[in-house]
């Protein structure tokens, strides 16, 4: 009898290590799993899927570099069909919301909306696709020696969705987390691709380079708001363009696996 019981309580805690390592190594918010033995293509994509899936909602924040196992899936879906499906249904979705009788549009020169302007009017998949694709780190001179190029392409679905929402007599605003010097390119940029009629453009001054993005993003809108405006909408790629007060009517995410602002 106490041979059997010894017996029974071995099983139980060998189960219970068993259990607790199994779900250690598999977890996704600490990219602890590894696949070790059983490393095949179709789990690497399921990882990879879960990795990108957990950045797009803000559970996986921060993060420098795509693991290296996921570069290559991150470069086919945002190069892919899917993703393009998955920035129209977000830019279909404002215009569900424009359309459902959501704001009250005063006709006084205050009704605003909020537009980022990379991965959002502007696409820089053309320089990551030389450049890692997320799998290293972004050297900031390297990106801003290729912007001032003014060769980035547009967005065609947010380019239709900024031109309608210009047309309903809404305010534009680009808030960019683009440094004040890059204003020129930009602008010549944005134009070439057939972008015209914003109200004003934002750039990061001297003063707002060792700001962290979400509290430059959320200093500029209480500026507007100071100045009377009403923000009814916020389209953006990155998390931080969201965070703090004022807060907009609403927040409309578009897709990015490659880059973190934080």
């Amino acid at each position: 009898m106490a041979n059997n019981f010894l017996l029974l309580s071995l099983s139980l805690i060998m189960a219970t290590i068993v259990s607790s390592t199994s779900s250690a190594d598999w977890n996704i918010l600490n990219q602890k799993w590894r696949f070790k033995a059983e490393k095949t293509t179709k789990n690497l994509k399921t990882y990879c899927d879960s990795w990108r899936i957990n950045v797009e909602v803000n559970n996986i924040r921060g993060f420098s570099v795509v693991p290296q196992e996921c570069v290559d899936h991150v470069k086919k879906y945002m190069t892919s069909s899917q993703y393009k499906a998955d920035s129209e249904r977000a830019v279909e979705e404002v215009r569900l919301y424009l359309s459902s009788g959501c704001c009250t549009l005063k006709g006084d020169g205050k009704d605003s909306w909020i537009f980022d302007i990379d991965e959002t009017l502007l696409s820089t998949i053309p320089y990551f696709k030389n450049h890692g694709f997320g799998g290293e780190k972004v050297n900031s001179s390297s990106l801003e020696a290729w912007m001032m190029e003014s060769k980035a392409p547009a967005l065609d679905h947010t380019r239709e969705l900024f031109h309608e929402i210009k047309n309903r007599g809404i305010k534009i605003f680009l808030i960019s987390s683009r440094k004040e010097f890059l204003r020129s390119s930009t602008v010549d940029n944005l134009v070439n691709v057939g972008y015209h009629g914003w109200t004003r453009l934002i750039m990061r001054g001297l003063d707002d380079e060792i700001m962290a993005a979400r509290k430059y993003h959320s200093k500029v809108r209480q500026q507007l708001v100071d100045e009377g405006y009403r923000i009814w909408g916020i389209l953006a790629d990155q998390w931080s363009t969201f965070y703090g007060l004022p807060i907009p009517n609403r927040t409309f995410k578009l897709p990015n696996s490659i880059y973190y602002i934080a």
